[in-house]
């Protein structure tokens, strides 16, 4: 943990120090589903950007769900018009911790018994996006995006959600979606 806030440190001294046009955003689904996110994208050149989005989520729904969960995903995008307007592609990479426990994710599960288990560990990756960005008015835009790519997930499974034992341990290789959002975004 202190790693992670003296990284977090380090990013927000170095964007404060630049002077090139920055943005802070939240993807708003994530919001909506109780997720908490925020990211800052700063403009390297014309027509590069780079983004750092962190999520965290530290609570139980209830005592037998949770999806705990702490990520960071940074990203180098291209912009074929200028940056913070119209298309880009981009090269994100991802890394995380989780504790999952009573959850059957909608679309993807790693595991097939994910809502009887409790599943924790840490994951590893990279993908390519695509995006588009809306110019709402001077400060505001509106940006969807959508990734692929691979994540290496190690993972430790326990026998129930409270107490139980480990019974197994190991690792999977996931491929398929590894970001999608919908962003609010204020652009200083």
């Amino acid at each position: 943990m202190k790693r992670l806030k003296t990284l977090i440190l380090l990013i927000i001294g170095i964007v404060c120090a630049a002077s090139a046009q920055i943005a802070v955003k939240t993807n708003v689904p994530l919001d909506v589903l109780r997720l908490p996110n925020a990211a800052v994208e700063v403009a390297l050149t014309r027509k590069f950007t780079a983004d750092l989005t962190g999520y965290y989520n530290p609570w139980k729904f209830s005592d037998t769900k949770q999806h705990k969960v702490a990520m960071l995903q940074p990203e180098l995008r291209y912009w074929l018009c200028d940056v913070f307007n119209g298309h880009f592609f981009g090269l994100h990479f991802m890394g995380g911790i989780y504790n999952t426990m009573g959850f059957e994710p909608p679309i993807f599960p790693l595991w097939d018994d994910m809502e009887d288990y409790r599943y924790k560990g840490w994951f590893a990756g990279a993908g390519l996006s695509y995006g588009y960005s809306w110019i709402l008015d001077r400060h505001w835009n509106l940006e969807a995006t959508i990734g692929f790519g691979y994540n290496y997930v190690d993972f430790q499974k326990y026998e129930c959600i409270n107490c139980g034992s480990k019974v197994d341990e190991g690792d999977t290789h996931y491929i398929g979606p590894t970001k999608a959002a919908v962003n609010l975004i204020y652009v200083f």
